[in-house]
């Protein structure tokens, strides 16, 4: 084996991370909502980005997304040397960038499976029809049903399964338990650790903070649009006055 030159030990020091924020800044019109957000992603991380209300979560998960709002006005956003930053929303999903929004945005008039069908043929690189139904066997049961009769947290998995139907490099779940029954939520957490296990790189925004912190292996906390924490998550369980800080809990 060759010996490393000091030229291969430095590239090797500073090779980027799999997913990474550089300085972010992004507006609703006026108002400046993300303020220079900066974060490193290893591949097969969960990352808990928590904060309360208002603090810019779900505005953050859309910049990374690359929605049209907010607009993202400086900085960079990279996923596996693919630069984001100068991307549409669209593109950035061709490059595997999934986001499950918290209206889940089913489609009417399409059962279950013509969902997935549908999501497939965007990008057919995703999972197949038989692997999504042996994570969510709830929804083959329900194939032939139409989407927007499922109950709330059916809809919830058939969006994180249509996010899988793609081909998928970040997955992005902007509040998976909001509104949703104890057991179903159970449901929703299996299914999300089962993506941690498989290794799919995962950012979850979630107002209940200590179910988001038991699944994932980081943590970034947001107030006022910008983050005051980023440690591992069993930092953030085993610190009161942090958690009461910005967290209320």
């Amino acid at each position: 084996m060759n010996a490393m030159t000091m030229s291969d030990v430095s590239a090797a020091t500073t090779a980027p991370a799999y997913f990474s924020v550089r300085d972010i800044h992004a507006y609703y019109g006026e108002s400046y909502i993300v303020q220079g957000v900066s974060f490193d992603v290893a591949e097969g991380d969960v990352i808990a980005l928590l904060g309360r209300n208002g603090a810019g979560k779900t505005s953050t998960l859309r910049t990374l997304a690359r929605a049209q709002d907010p607009e993202l006005k400086g900085g960079e956003i990279w996923l596996n040397g693919q630069p984001l930053h100068k991307l549409k929303d669209f593109q950035a999903a061709q490059l595997g960038v999934q986001l499950v929004q918290e209206d889940r945005r089913i489609i009417p008039g399409l059962t279950v499976e013509e969902n997935l069908i549908l999501a497939r043929i965007a990008e057919p690189k995703g999972w197949p029809l038989e692997q999504i139904y042996e994570h969510f066997p709830r929804l083959a049961e329900r194939r032939k049903q139409e989407g927007v009769t499922l109950s709330g947290g059916e809809q919830q998995m058939l969006a994180v399964a249509r996010a899988l139907a793609r081909d998928i490099k970040l997955l992005l779940l902007d509040e998976p338990y909001e509104g949703l029954a104890p057991v179903i939520v159970q449901e929703i957490e299996r299914i999300v650790r089962e993506i941690k296990k498989l290794g799919i790189t995962t950012i979850i925004v979630e107002q209940n903070a200590v179910a988001a912190l038991e699944l994932a292996n980081r943590a970034l906390i947001l107030d006022m649009g910008q983050i005051v924490f980023d440690g591992t998550a069993q930092d953030v369980l085993g610190d009161v006055e942090l958690r009461n800080k910005y967290l209320a809990l």
